[in-house]
Parts: structure tokens; C-alpha cells; sequence
């Protein structure tokens, strides 16, 4: 690489957007979600099922941690549900690393997670004043 092409890499803009917290976690999701997907197409793979399910624990158990939190805004009734739902999670993940059950559940939730995150509340109008 040539002094240009440094110079050039160097004042170049950012490689990725920056991403709002809301954004941030609904990629989380989605990169922990199309990792269960992944292991449910792929049965016969059990260390791939538990890799992804470590991944969907560590997740679940972050979101129950900052839920309970006093400082989190969230409303009450949406904190409890978010916990509610970390806490079954955690329930499932050990029923289907006994073969007890599947992922289909667990990939249901986080894709409902991710639809809530995904649905971002408009920004407010700008009033127009006379020009």
C-alpha cells in the first residue's frame, strides 16, 4: 500500500453507520438468533446447538440483569415481562440441552424481541414556519 492509498484509508469515513443503543440491540438479537436458526437446521451438530445456545444464555441472562436494575427506565410492567421471558429462556435452553426439547421456541421469542426492537416510534414532525 502505497502513501496515497494510506492517506486516502486514513481521512476515509467511517466503514459502518453509527448505530442507536435500540439499533445495537436488535443486531445482537439478530446475530444470536441466526445462530439458533443455524443449529436447528443442523440437529446432528449438538456441539453447534450448544455453542448457539451459550450465546442465546449469555444474551438473556445480560437482558435480565439490566431489567432488574433500578436505573433501567423501561416501564415496570415491560421490565417483568422481559424477565419473565429471560427466566423461561434459561428454562428451555436446559430442556433442549437434556434433548428434551427443540429451539424453535427460543427463536420465536428473540424474534419477537426483535420485532419490538425493530419498531422504532417515528420522529416527532418538525413544525414549518413561515419561509
Amino acid at each position: 500500500m502505497n502513501a496515497m492509498q494510506q492517506a486516502r484509508n486514513a481521512y476515509a469515513g467511517p466503514q459502518s453507520p453509527i448505530r442507536t443503543p435500540r439499533q445495537t440491540e436488535h443486531q445482537v438479537f439478530s446475530t444470536v438468533t441466526a445462530r439458533l436458526a443455524a443449529a436447528a437446521q443442523r440437529p446432528e451438530d449438538f456441539s453447534g446447538t450448544v455453542a448457539a445456545l451459550h450465546d442465546n444464555r449469555r444474551l438473556w441472562t445480560f437482558v435480565a440483569a439490566q431489567v432488574a436494575g433500578k436505573d433501567n427506565a423501561l416501564p415496570q410492567d415491560l421490565r417483568a415481562r422481559l424477565f419473565y421471558l429471560a427466566e423461561f429462556t434459561d428454562h428451555h435452553t436446559n430442556r433442549v440441552l437434556n434433548r428434551e426439547a427443540d429451539l424453535q421456541p427460543l427463536i420465536d421469542i428473540n424474534t419477537a424481541v426483535m420485532r419490538g426492537l425493530g419498531a422504532m416510534p417515528a420522529p416527532a414532525a418538525t413544525p414549518k414556519g413561515p419561509q
